[in-house]
């Protein structure tokens, strides 16, 4: 299943507030999958779009202005690719995403980042409903243990998961990095020696 040439790759949310040493995190290589993702991309020639969240809530280390609202060296973007600042969970809520991939005459999407269940989750079911074809790459996007209403704990991995199982087939496709970058790199021009 080759990516198509359009297809854009979208990175959520890599910023600095985003660890925490006090919380369990599934797939602690997901930053190097999220910067080979970015280096094959942008070696491809393929368009990259970068999104920040904004946070407004007084608590939140996301907020404008603090050390963790900063986008972590694997995911910086370079000057040529758009940025888009959110403050919910969805990057096309408040922001001009979904026009901007229009006028660049995007209709895929591959999505990496953090959290799965959270902003990835939102993200890719907005694009679906949207009509975008959504594919999430399991190994470059990240969640944390999480214990639910009734007290019990949910593992890090069990909650990436079911959110993956849910989106899969229905929202988005979901495939690991090394098949993605498989694809790129099959598009790529033959170098001469």
């Amino acid at each position: 299943m080759n990516q198509s040439s359009d297809a854009a790759l979208l990175v959520i949310d890599v910023q600095q507030g985003l660890d925490d040493p006090h919380r369990t995190r599934n797939n602690p290589d997901a930053e190097q999958r999220i910067a080979d993702l970015l280096s094959a991309w942008r070696a491809a020639g393929r368009p990259v779009i970068h999104v920040q969240h904004m946070s407004t809530e007084p608590q939140s280390k996301l907020r404008p202005g603090l050390p963790g609202n900063a986008i972590k060296k694997e995911a910086l973007p370079i000057a040529s690719e758009p940025l888009f600042q959110k403050n919910v969970n969805s990057a096309f809520i408040g922001t001009d995403l979904e026009g901007y991939l229009h006028s660049q005459g995007i209709e895929s999407l591959v999505m990496v980042g953090l959290t799965t269940e959270h902003c990835i989750s939102s993200s890719a079911r907005m694009a679906a409903n949207l009509g975008f074809k959504v594919t999430v790459v399991a190994d470059a996007t990240a969640t944390f243990e999480r214990r639910g209403f009734d007290g019990a704990l949910y593992t890090a991995d069990l909650v990436h998961g079911v959110e993956l199982a849910s989106l899969n087939g229905e929202f988005a496709t979901i495939r690991n990095s090394a098949d993605v970058l498989a694809d790129i790199g099959d598009s790529l021009p033959v170098r001469s020696g």
